[in-house]
């Protein structure tokens, strides 16, 4: 279902998931100010409209509603020139405590749910012969945190769909790239203790939690069109 319908130009199109709160509604605003025609999607509708932006509500594991939604794109701009997999959830679970539900429900997000957006936006960018995708991984997948055995593992599929998925599409100059945050203040991690959340810090050559400002600078590198040689990586931050 369409949320908010907006006047659109010929900017650069950008498709950016899970952008009601945290990352992707810093990455939607950022962006439709900086020069991009920005389409979003989450499963609860936003208050605030950005100009430049229109909102899709939807369940991003759901077919016929990603379908829908780059159907609409591709009505009403012709085109997707870059792609954010950003919707993701977590749920930190000791394995014996893990019921499957609470694995569907993450792998369907995390996993499918990039899946399906790479695959519907690369069928429109083939088209132009151009496109950017950038994928979000983790730094629990190569640091292999205790109880995060799902999450790590949702986004480790991430990781290796991308490094393939670049090799299919490098042929119509797609590229496809992953970014994989330290801890970032969001409400992903709000649930978590502190003492573990500094714990994790410790690990890292740089220790501090990312900023928003951090990831945005990997994506400026990835989505660049002199980037065209730079495709199958996967980029973790804090010196992991």
């Amino acid at each position: 279902m369409l949320c908010e319908k907006l006047t659109m130009d010929d900017r650069p199109v950008m498709v950016i998931t899970g952008t009601s709160k945290g990352i992707g509604r810093y990455l939607a605003e950022h962006y439709a100010t900086d020069g991009y025609t920005v389409y979003g999607c989450s499963r609860s509708e936003i208050t605030e409209v950005t100009p430049n932006y229109t909102h899709f509500c939807l369940d991003v594991s759901r077919e016929p509603d990603v379908r829908k939604m780059i159907s609409e794109v591709r009505s009403r701009s012709k085109r997707i020139d870059v792609l954010i997999n950003n919707a993701g959830i977590a749920s930190m679970n000791a394995l014996l405590l893990t019921p499957t539900d609470t694995v569907q429900k993450i792998f369907n997000t995390n996993f499918i749910g990039t899946f399906l957006f790479c695959r519907e936006a690369a069928r429109l960018m083939q088209r132009k012969k151009y496109g950017r995708i950038v994928n979000f991984t983790t730094v629990a997948d190569p640091l292999k945190l205790d109880g995060e055995a799902i999450y790590a593992s949702s986004k480790a599929a991430v990781a290796k769909l991308t490094e393939i998925l670049a090799r299919e599409l490098a042929a119509f100059n797609i590229t496809v790239n992953a970014v994989g945050p330290s801890p970032i203040k969001t409400d992903l991690i709000k649930s978590v203790p502190e003492d573990k959340l500094q714990a994790l810090l410790d690990r890292q050559a740089i220790k501090r939690f990312a900023g928003f400002a951090d990831i945005v600078n990997v994506i400026d590198f990835f989505i660049q069109p002199e980037s065209d040689f730079v495709t199958g990586q996967v980029l973790y931050l804090g010196g992991v």
